[in-house]
């Protein structure tokens, strides 16, 4: 494979920026543009040693900028190859000159996510381990973070491999019986081969109804702020966000279209969405913005109804309620406008199993207590750690496909079908949790992962 280069870091004004060189002449090339203020030649230069010297133009001999070297030798380095990373003074000019020398020495320019693509290439990750990488990079959360770095450890590749070792030594077994009759090997039971396919499948459903937990941590909480006309959706959608994205005004029916923004409640991100005042009208665009409200709703993570505890329930609060037991979201009852005394009578918003709390949007007050609630139904509590391993749509498919491929080699078990059948199905499985670590997949999917990722990383 070629030497290739980046700059690694962002191509912005910064205190440092740090330009990557990989593969076989990666140190010959640092060795011709850097110069160790100590005399050391770059090529005697240790792995994970550093070295403060100068950068310099090799034809002109012209002096670029004072920077750090730093040298990881194969095969202990992160792609697995002779790397050097070059530290140099932040700013864009300077970074681009340096990746240009690098250029001129013989390196060629990395494509995207061609350093993590390396490291999968030469057995240092899995590809769920290099997935993990670009996860790490956009956290913008603590659990999220979390997530992607137990991924980035192995834990999702550890829990795959279990489960097909236990697939594979079954194959072993079904193949050895089957092509060697005479042998007189000892048959493998029904009810042995049904618990170990049935123990499979559990797995692999474990995995799968973690992953919509874990992809809301990674992603954000899809919540809608729900509620008639005029209860203060839009007041406490901006106190959320700390700044006006929604238009208020005392006029009922403001919003007619779905405003969505995000918003940071504590350690989770909320994808908010502002929706149409929910009521019986004529207008013709507030109906269908009324219509898009309830859709909405039927798709959320979340729902924050907002009533206005000022004033007595009405028919349209009433019919948010029964909305609200009928689809059995989760959700939390706001009673806003605290502020101007309490005419609701409590006890109406009781049965749905919700938390109730009241709230002052136009004064903020309150917010930690919604705050506390959202991380009630959300939080590190709610979920078991190793959820946050399942990092995106690929992977599951690739369990999915394995699952389904399980069950319905169990169903052929059940129903005494050929054990030829029930093994081609089995193997299948297998297949599909090799495409998923990256033991088997194809280049093309490899290539698809990889090109999400940024130059340089």
């Amino acid at each position: 494979m070629s030497t290739i280069c980046a700059v690694s870091t962002p191509l912005a004004e910064g205190g440092l920026a740090v330009i990557r060189m990989s593969g076989s002449k990666a140190l010959e090339y640092a060795g011709k543009l850097f110069r160790p203020f100590g005399g050391k030649a770059v090529s005697d230069m240790p792995g994970y040693t550093c070295a403060y010297g100068k950068v310099i133009d090799p034809d002109s001999g012209e002096t670029v900028d004072d920077a750090v070297l730093t040298v990881f030798r194969a095969p202990a380095s992160y792609t697995g190859e002779d790397t050097a990373e070059i530290s140099c003074h932040g700013g864009i000019y300077i970074a681009k000159r340096i990746l240009r020398l690098c250029l001129r020495c013989g390196c060629d320019q990395a494509d995207r996510g061609e350093f993590t693509k390396r490291a999968f290439l030469n057995g240092k990750l899995s590809l769920t381990q290099a997935e993990s990488v670009m996860d790490m990079i956009s956290a913008r959360g603590e659990y999220s973070l979390r997530s992607a770095r137990l991924t980035r450890e192995g834990r999702l590749a550890g829990r795959i491999d279990g489960i097909k070792q236990k697939l594979v030594t079954l194959l072993g077994e079904l193949a050895a019986w089957v092509d060697y009759p005479e042998e007189d090997l000892p048959a493998v039971e029904d009810t042995a081969l049904r618990s170990s396919l049935s123990e499979a499948a559990s797995e692999l459903s474990r995995i799968l109804k973690d992953y919509d937990c874990g992809m809301v941590l990674r992603t954000g909480i899809d919540t809608v702020i729900a509620g008639k006309p005029n209860v203060g959706k839009s007041t406490l959608m901006n106190t959320l966000l700390g700044y006006e994205r929604s238009i208020v005004t005392e006029a009922a029916g403001t919003t007619r279209d779905v405003i969505e923004e995000t918003a940071r409640l504590g350690e989770l991100e909320l994808r908010l969405s502002d929706t149409a005042g929910l009521r019986e009208t004529e207008d013709r665009v507030e109906k269908l913005g009324v219509s898009l409200a309830k859709k909405r709703i039927s798709e959320c993570a979340l729902v924050i109804a907002v009533f206005d505890t000022s004033c007595e329930l009405d028919p349209e609060d009433r019919e948010l309620l029964a909305l609200l037991r009928e689809l059995g979201k989760k959700h939390i009852i706001v009673l806003n406008k605290s502020d101007l005394g309490a005419a609701a009578d409590r006890s109406e918003f009781e049965g749905t199993g919700a938390r109730i709390l009241e709230l002052s949007a136009k004064n903020g007050e309150g917010l930690a207590e919604l705050t506390e609630a959202v991380s009630e139904l959300f939080g590190a509590d709610t979920y078991d750690a190793d959820s946050t391993v399942f990092a995106n749509e690929r992977q599951k498919r690739c369990a999915e496909k394995a699952y389904d491929k399980l069950t319905e080699a169990l169903g052929a078990a059940e129903l005494g079908e050929t054990l030829d059948a029930v093994t081609v199905l089995i193997d299948s499985a297998v297949g599909d949790l090799m495409e998923l670590t990256g033991e088997k997949a194809t280049e093309a999917v490899v290539d698809e992962v990889f090109s999400k990722f940024c130059v340089g990383k």
